[in-house]
This record gives structure tokens, sequence and C-alpha cells, in this order.
């Protein structure tokens, strides 16, 4: 059974963010707050989390996964960033956007897409996810919790946990994030596409 963690969404508890991030630590797998939607994640270097995460999102391996990152002194380490494409995202983050960038050798390479070796990265504007981020010290593996019955994320902690009580360690429930993923930007080949309209405005990448 998930352990369910009731998280204040603006104070978060320190306590309760050591045990999720000490769960996390042991290769546990989670369900956690972001800025867009609920998202599943994992520790950077978690096999096994992974082919969960695949396992119940139904996903192939040309999936891009997200590594959530705390800030962007983290996300350079794991992505290529030239001058150009940092001015636009830094103008962006934190917030509901994932972009695509080619991966730098600290990507592990299950992580990359097999053609592109590319990885989607974002820093989320959310507290909790924030907290969880800081205290873990580095990013969280990530993919938006759309399950393939559903058509749209779920939105209720108690809700995600009936669901998939016996698939994961954890639910982190913070109130509702809303169910628009973010909205994603492929910067890797130099000039941004639009890849899914979600969350982040695409008004300043069109």
């Amino acid at each position: 059974m998930a352990k369910y963690f009731d998280v204040h969404p603006d104070n978060p508890q320190r306590r309760s963010i050591g045990q999720i991030v000490d769960l996390l630590r042991r290769d546990g797998l989670i369900v956690y707050p972001t800025d867009s939607a609920y998202a599943l994640g994992c520790q950077l270097g978690n096999r096994d989390g992974l082919d969960r995460i695949r396992a119940i999102r139904h996903l192939d391996d040309r999936h891009h996964f997200t590594l959530v990152c705390r800030d962007f002194a983290q996300l350079g380490q794991f992505v290529h960033v030239d001058n150009t494409i940092f001015r636009a995202i830094k103008a962006a983050t934190p917030g509901s956007y994932t972009f695509i960038l080619p991966a730098t050798k600290e990507v592990p390479r299950r992580l990359l897409h097999p053609k592109k070796k590319t990885v989607g990265v974002r820093i989320p504007d959310h507290v909790v996810a924030q907290a969880l981020l800081a205290e873990l010290g580095e990013p969280l593996v990530s993919s938006t919790l759309l399950l393939p019955s559903h058509e749209e994320p779920l939105t209720q902690g108690w809700e995600i946990k009936d669901e998939l009580d016996h698939v994961v360690d954890a639910v982190v429930d913070s109130g509702d994030c809303g169910t628009e993923p973010t909205t994603v930007i492929d910067f890797s080949g130099g000039e941004p596409e639009i890849v899914r309209t979600g969350a982040g405005d695409t008004a300043r990448f069109e």
C-alpha cells in the first residue's frame, strides 16, 4: 500500500518532506504535486522506478522523460544550453514549461530519446515540489500522471491513492493541481518547436 502524505501547499511540513525524500532515496516511486498537474517521480538512478513509470503510463522507449530541476544551476548539469536558448528558457522559468534539449553525459542513457539523445527538463513553480527538490539535492525523473484509461490527469490525492495504491510507494497530496500538463518546447534543433500546448503560454515561443 502507498503511504499518504497530506502536505500543506504553502508551508510544507519539514518532517513530511524528509520522510518523502528518504523514501525516494530507497528507490521509491511517488506521486507529487507540480504547478501543472500531479506527476510520477523517482530518483535519477532508480532503474526500477523508471520501468514502473513506463508500466503505469504504458509508455514506449520514445517517450521523453523529464528531469524536474530545482534551479538553473542544476538544469545546466544535465542539458546543453547555448546563450540564445538560455535567455529564452530563463525568461519562462520557473513555470509550466518542459524544454527538450540535448543531454549531457550526466544523464543515464536509459532516460534519453533513443535517436535524438535528448531529454526534457523543467523548473516547477510549486512550493512543495521545490521543497522536495531542495531536500533531495538532485532532479526528480518525472512524467505527468496521465493514466492510459483517463483523458485527463487525476487531481484529488485520495483518488490517486485509490487508483495507484499498489503500484506507487507514496502519494503526496497538496490539493488540486489542475489537469493541464506543461507546455513542451523542443529546442534540440536550435529553434523553438511547440510540441504540446499546455499550461504555459506559447506566445513567447511562436
